[in-house]
């Protein structure tokens, strides 16, 4: 799905299995074609996306990034690693580029031994990261560290630092195919369609 944040309309969208780089081409060539001029991107994580948009900014979604971090280091971390890292982590929205990495790499500083332990496991031989899932909360927001804040970058585009519009609109999606919950698989789908392709939602 492709949606125009200042025209709230969505532009293109296609059923598809799987999201692959490909698919993401394909759709930004049909945009392209269309005559509209894409100056920068917002996605929410998707492996992939960046390769079809690496010639033009991309802004990753801050809120799903913060969802990522949630799911490894849950609401309520035990450890006070996790605990500084979420502190951290749910700073996101109202910091400069410049504060968070510095905040992020002052965490590191103090708990980069911590989660960079190891454990053998003695059955198997292999080892493992004692600390996996505060590690990889870390680790997500180093390597996406590039993209949380490209709005920042380029403030003459107005990008917005979330996919909140298009979360917006399944959200209300769902809602009317809930409303309609008894129709065929065939039905729905049209409707889905005709929903898709209507009056913008705002």
């Amino acid at each position: 799905m492709f949606r125009s944040q200042s025209l709230k309309k969505n532009i293109y969208w296609k059923e598809v299995n799987k999201e692959t780089p490909h698919e993401y081409l394909e759709g930004r060539r049909f945009i392209e074609s269309q005559g509209y001029k894409i100056q920068a991107v917002v996605i929410d994580g998707k492996k992939g996306v960046k390769e079809a948009f690496k010639d033009i900014p991309v802004q990753l979604c801050q809120f799903h990034q913060m969802k990522t971090v949630t799911r490894y280091l849950t609401r309520k971390p035990e450890l006070e690693s996790g605990k500084q890292l979420r502190k951290i982590m749910l700073s996101l929205a109202i910091s400069t580029e410049k504060n968070f990495v510095m905040d992020l790499n002052n965490w590191y500083t103090e708990w980069g031994d911590f989660i960079n332990q190891k454990t053998k496991n003695e059955e198997t031989g292999r080892w493992f990261y004692t600390h996996s899932r505060v590690r990889s909360a870390y680790m997500s927001m180093r390597n996406n560290i590039g993209y949380l804040f490209t709005f920042e970058r380029y403030p003459e585009f107005e990008i917005p630092n979330t996919t909140n519009s298009l979360d917006g609109m399944f959200s209300h999606l769902k809602k009317r195919i809930n409303i309609h919950r008894g129709l065929r698989q065939d039905r729905r789908y049209k409707l889905i369609q005709a929903y898709l392709s209507g009056r913008s939602y705002v």
